[in-house]
């Protein structure tokens, strides 16, 4: 079975898909963008059971129950703050979609939906995130087939441009 791949415009927190990933803080306690978006649609249930996971570290990802989301799952990734490209940030950002992927994988679902991880208050230049954000993703399911869906659900316009671009140039 082959993977979809899409980019799409939209409120993560609205999407039906068995996980939605957080782009989140290390505590994972909830913050502001799509962590705090996340945090407020899911309810305080979401809080109580990231209280118990210990934070995470950057690079890595955790998985908790969706609640009031439609979403059944979000899986908590930590982004990388951008200091110019020196700090092995690319690195770390392919292993948040890498971690996210492989959780989705060992717990049996099909369907997840990114945000765009690092690109916002941690100041990653939104058109590199995209791009390796695709190839880290496409790698994944070139080997591992049991994901049916894959989303880059974006916010704003200019991301979704972005997204897409860096798809067609993968299909191209």
């Amino acid at each position: 079975m082959t993977t979809r791949l899409r980019a799409i415009r939209g409120d993560i927190t609205k999407l039906e898909t068995d996980a939605i990933v957080n782009a989140a803080n290390s505590s994972l306690l909830g913050g502001g963008g799509v962590d705090g978006a996340i945090h407020r649609a899911a309810g305080p249930e979401l809080l109580q059971e990231c209280k118990l996971l210990g934070g995470c570290k950057t690079g890595d990802a955790k998985l908790t129950k969706g609640y009031r989301l439609k979403a059944k799952h979000v899986i908590h990734t930590v982004g990388p703050i951008w200091h110019g490209g020196k700090s092995n940030e690319p690195e770390q950002l392919a292993s948040c979609y890498r971690r996210s992927l492989e959780i989705a994988v060992a717990s049996g679902l099909s369907s997840v939906a990114f945000p765009c991880i690092s690109a916002g208050a941690y100041g990653y230049p939104a058109k590199s995130a995209a791009e390796t954000a695709v190839k880290t993703v496409r790698k994944f399911v070139e080997t591992e087939t049991s994901l049916k869906e894959v989303l880059f659900c974006c916010f704003s316009e200019q991301d979704l441009q972005l997204y897409q671009q860096a798809l067609n140039e993968w299909t191209a």
